[in-house]
């Protein structure tokens, strides 16, 4: 984050950990656990989402961006029905990498690197969730650079 803040200027960064709060977790068709750190700033109409895996376990992030490196890893849509996505992308041969639950919001990584060279993320839509995305997209806009990094729930001060 303190890269992105001191080259990009690009802040400020809204940092959660993920972890017992990720439920119903599924990788590559077969239970599983995934736990990681994120920051989530605003850069014009592009969030940008800093993701550090904190599990030693095979998934989706591991799949694409090495332990020790850095890279870029998705993309992300929202969708009305995870259910019919994760079916249309199997179809068509992207199978979905890591699936679950944050709360109440659904999530998808689909392995999408045949075809754009990274995962393609798909939130089921949640207000709540995009409300909070709007909230960082307003600190991002107005930020002067202080407090570059920030606890996520410090989003709707």
């Amino acid at each position: 984050m303190k890269k992105w803040v001191d080259e990009m200027k690009v802040g400020p960064f809204f940092v959660a950990e993920h972890g017992p709060n990720l439920t119903d977790m599924m990788y590559r068709g077969e239970p599983s656990e995934l736990s990681m750190r994120v920051g989530m700033a605003q850069a014009g109409n592009v969030q940008i989402e800093l993701i550090e895996p904190t599990t030693q376990r095979p998934c989706a992030y591991r799949d694409t961006v090495k332990p020790g490196t850095v890279g870029f890893h998705h993309m992300c849509v929202w969708t009305h029905d995870i259910d019919a996505d994760t079916a249309y992308f199997e179809r068509l041969g992207y199978p979905a990498a890591n699936i679950g639950r944050a709360g109440n919001l659904r999530f998808g990584y689909y392995d999408t690197t045949p075809l754009m060279n990274c995962m393609l993320e798909v939130l089921e839509y949640d207000e709540g969730a995009e409300a909070m995305f709007k909230k960082i997209a307003e600190h991002g806009n107005n930020w002067n650079g202080d407090n570059p990094i920030r606890a996520i729930e410090d989003v709707f001060n």
